[in-house]
């Protein structure tokens, strides 16, 4: 009986063993999601899910599993997960014996380019029981990693800083008449003040420069607040028509005639306003007690006969402060027409400097080829050398030509200059998103605002970052090549294929992608057309179609 208990024991022992565990570990039934393995952001991420079966994981058995993605030359490992029975010794999940086990694992590791589509997804396992080791064969899992992302398109706006340049600027030159007291009546010495020589000067050229118009004539008139109120109000209105009278007998003089509705007069009847200014800016002994008074009463009469109670203050009053009140203040409008679109194409290229800048930047857009756009940039960069635009903008147009690393000499050029500004930190985000700089983008975007086309550029970024619905929300109702990558990433084909349809590019990646949307929906007739298409656009999509893992139910489509 000893002998036949001991021979049932080892029986039993062998049946619950590490050995076994290995020889039928295809009764796990390990699936792994998604498979194959897709590249999202710059992480590959695996979520694998399996059972124990019943009588299956022996009780003295400790398990080590880790995942590993393997390629021609390298490999890399996901996080390892021990599993044990109900009698080993460790810290694994326990898995009983009578009843086994479900698990689910998820992991994540860094992309690594050399990853794509010929990688494979492995698991290997190592088990121990007492003092005895022995290692699982690997279990493929999936074959990938599926990079369908990295087709996203270095499309994202470069933003060229906008001009301020107006053809013709209106400016205003101020002329102002003083006249006695209750009189209306302009004095000689009015005719010898510098700002009535400066009038003159104004309408000499005027009258000679094709370039400069006067348009308008506009006087506030004055009287001081002083007597009766409506003798003052009427010599307000005097005063004016005597003011625009000189004006507009001077235009006469030099041939310049303006129609009556563009000479106003607008008399102010009493300056009380200009009273308190001079009295707070005065140094009149009882200037605070003056100032009282008009708070105090609203009614003029009133102030008056208050103030001229004041008695020794008033006769200072009437030397110092009333003269000045008595006027007329004439603006004069008139504009001056700039450069014509032809003088500043020449002037532009050929005499910069004596350009503002911006007529620079206007000029810039006048011309349609890019090496001429560059050059006047470059001389608004030179001759405005602290205008961040000039350097911006030659940066824009280096994107244009290709030559990047000096277009982001010349974007920090400009960032030096404005700091924060939006258009700066946009086209910095861009170039450090297609430089595959992905944080560096980010904190750019971050510091940026007020630009139409950062949005778009945000999406493309959340490409690039794996979150493939705030891709397409944030470049809204576009219809380029990345939003329908990201329709396609983000599980709606259909929408892809809409997008390429509505859009107006005929590349060979528009005719790729459409042969990608035909395989998510299964249809070789489409993957068939597209894949053609594209391949006759640019052959050297040939390698990448036949071991892309998105064709990989439609070989026979493919063109060979």
């Amino acid at each position: 009986m000893r002998i036949l208990s001991t021979l049932l024991a080892a029986v039993l022992l062998a049946g619950c063993s590490l050995p076994k565990m290995i020889k039928t570990v295809e009764e796990i039934n390990l699936e792994v999601t998604p498979s194959p393995v897709v590249l999202q952001g710059n992480d590959v991420t695996i979520d694998i899910t399996g059972t124990f079966p019943p009588k299956y994981f022996a009780k003295k058995v400790t398990v080590e599993a880790t995942p590993y993605l393997v390629w021609e030359g390298g490999e890399v490992a996901f996080e390892s997960v021990n599993f044990q029975g109900e009698d080993a010794a460790g810290n694994g999940t326990v898995v009983s014996w009578e009843n086994g086990k479900s698990f689910n694992y998820t992991s994540t590791v860094t992309y690594v380019g050399d990853m794509k589509d010929n990688a494979s997804l492995e698991l290997r396992m190592s088990g121990a029981q007492g003092d005895k080791t022995a290692e699982f064969g690997a279990i493929t899992l999936a074959k990938g990693v599926m990079a369908t992302q990295d087709l996203i398109q270095p499309d994202e706006a470069y933003v060229i800083a906008t001009d301020n340049f107006q053809r013709v600027i209106t400016y205003a030159q101020d002329l102002t008449f003083n006249y006695g007291y209750q009189s209306s009546a302009l004095k000689s010495a009015e005719y010898r003040d510098e700002d009535w020589k400066a009038t003159k000067d104004l309408f000499a050229l005027a009258a000679s420069a094709d370039s400069v118009n006067v348009i308008g004539v506009t006087t506030a008139s004055y009287a001081s607040p002083e007597g009766e109120i409506s003798l003052n109000e009427d010599l307000a209105m005097d005063r004016a028509k005597s003011a625009n009278k000189a004006v507009t007998r001077e235009l006469s003089r030099k041939k310049l005639n303006l129609d009556d509705e563009a000479v106003r007069a607008e008399p102010k009847g009493e300056d009380w306003e200009g009273f308190k200014k001079a009295m707070r800016a005065s140094d009149i002994a009882d200037k605070d007690l003056i100032l009282r008074v008009l708070e105090m009463y609203s009614d003029k009469n009133k102030r008056e006969e208050e103030i001229k109670n004041i008695a020794k203050t008033y006769k200072e009053i009437e030397n110092n402060i009333l003269p000045d009140l008595r006027r007329s203040q004439v603006s004069i409008v008139y504009t001056v027409e700039g450069y014509t679109d032809e003088e500043l194409v020449d002037l532009a290229k050929n005499n910069a400097d004596i350009l503002t800048v911006e007529e620079l930047l206007f000029a810039a857009t006048l011309f349609e080829d890019s090496n001429n756009k560059l050059e006047v940039y470059q001389n608004t960069a030179r001759v405005h050398a602290n205008d961040y635009r000039g350097h911006n903008n030659v940066g824009v147009v280096l994107t244009d030509l290709g030559r990047m690393k000096q277009a982001e000499e010349s974007f920090n050029a400009a960032k030096a200059l404005a700091g924060g500004n939006g258009v700066v930190n946009t086209n910095l985000g861009a170039m450090a998103r297609q430089n595959g700089d992905v944080e560096g983008a980010a904190a750019y975007y971050g510091k940026a605002s007020g630009v139409a086309e950062l949005s778009y550029n945000k999406g493309v970024l959340a490409i690039a970052q794996g979150d493939y619905g705030r891709a397409i929300s944030s470049m809204g109702g576009s219809t380029t090549l990345n939003l329908a990558l990201a329709k396609i990433l983000n599980g709606d084909a259909n929408g892809a294929r809409t997008a390429l349809q509505n859009g107006d590019s005929d590349s060979a990646i528009a005719d790729y992608l459409l042969a990608v949307c035909a395989a998510r929906l299964d249809d070789a007739a489409g993957v068939r057309k597209h894949i053609r298409a594209a391949l006759d656009k640019d052959t050297s999509l040939r390698n990448r179609a036949l071991n892309d893992l998105e064709f990989r139910n439609h070989k026979e489509s493919l063109i060979n």
